[in-house]
């Protein structure tokens, strides 16, 4: 049976990742690089990397083509531009690129460790309003958050 972690396995063997610090330099680098944030937007309006942009990874497909209500112009006509995908972990990226590759995007990367490492890395984050988001709430945020029925149920052994 394919997992969730097996599935972003088979796609790592086709999608380059780069590190937070990498990313640093490439937003030096290339002032045309497209940050594509692909988490959902109450996750996006609580923090982001300034200068990227919006698309859950749940219309992703649609937003990357012409003619559907989902386009997203820049990123339609970014099928030859550096983009980096983002989102909390660099798991739901790694998913996003291999899905771009297959709609022809040359040079998209996926950001690893995604925000969770970018906080780590110590580089800004901003909320909706512009403002920089201090990395310890950042950290709270970004630490899972799982309800007693979203765990896996443990095997009791009787005595």
């Amino acid at each position: 049976m394919l997992t969730f972690n097996s599935l972003i396995d088979n796609c790592l063997g086709d999608v380059r990742e780069i590190m937070p610090w990498d990313l640093a330099s490439r937003l030096e680098e290339n002032p045309d690089l497209l940050l594509l944030d692909v988490r959902e937007p109450y996750e996006f309006d609580a923090m982001h990397i300034r200068g990227s942009i919006n698309v859950p990874r749940g219309i992703l497909e649609s937003a990357c083509e012409w003619d559907y209500d989902e386009t997203v112009p820049e990123l339609a006509a970014a099928r030859k531009r550096e983009v980096v995908v983002i989102c909390r972990s660099g798991r739901r990226s790694v998913l996003a690129v291999a899905a771009m590759q297959q709609l022809g995007f040359e040079d998209a990367v996926s950001l690893k460790t995604g925000l969770r490492g970018w906080n780590d890395y110590e580089e800004p984050l901003v909320n909706q309003t512009g403002e920089v988001v201090d990395s310890d709430l950042a950290d709270v945020f970004f630490t899972p958050k799982l309800r007693p029925d979203q765990r896996r149920p443990t095997v009791q052994t009787q005595r």
